[in-house]
């Protein structure tokens, strides 16, 4: 019997893969990497999260696309967070790994509602992914915003990763980066 999340909804108007893709993020005390949802999980989770199929005229191939963005999504989320490692290269003889995540979606980070303020759109969705540097862990905060889908990478998000500000390591780093790209 498949686990409870790869059980089909009762009022499911099609059946959907139960294949899960494995990811190039590596998980915390594991040799493994993350592996994503499967679409019949992302389904369910969806379901849970008060969504209502019926409105969105759902097709197989449209849930297809759907993991095949997210997916994309957490990959591009992954290398942005390895961008921002990449200052703690050398203290580190050990690569991150991802301990654990979140998703926000109601919880607006402040720079999400700053630039709000001055009249840009608010994200579609926010996650906090905690890193393991080493032994220390870091939380990221990741807002995403809509962009263009692009057919050959099925990335249509723009990520906007970055450290949260909750310790002076964190401050340090944006601050350092900040400059770099100011002066560059």
């Amino acid at each position: 019997m498949p686990p409870p999340n790869q059980v089909p909804a009762p009022d499911q108007p099609f059946p959907l893969s139960v294949v899960r893709e494995e990811s190039t993020i590596p998980r915390f005390n594991n040799e493994n990497n993350w592996v994503y949802p499967s679409e019949q999980m992302f389904w369910n989770a969806m379901l849970r999260k008060g969504w209502r199929w019926r409105e969105d005229d759902l097709t197989p191939p449209d849930m297809s696309n759907i993991i095949k963005i997210h997916n994309s999504n957490n990959e591009q989320a992954w290398q942005e967070i390895l961008k921002w490692e990449a200052l703690h290269a050398g203290l580190s003889p050990a690569a991150p790994t991802l301990k654990r995540f979140g998703g926000k979606a109601q919880e607006y980070s402040p720079r999400a509602r700053l630039r709000h303020w001055m009249g840009y759109e608010l994200p579609f969705d926010r996650h906090d992914w905690i890193i393991d540097r080493c032994g220390k862990e870091v939380r990221y905060v990741i807002d995403y915003y809509d962009g263009d889908v692009d057919q050959d990478t099925y990335r249509f998000s723009i990520p906007d990763v970055r450290p949260a500000f909750d310790s002076l390591g964190a401050v340090w780093d944006r601050m350092k980066v900040a400059w770099w790209r100011w002066t560059s």
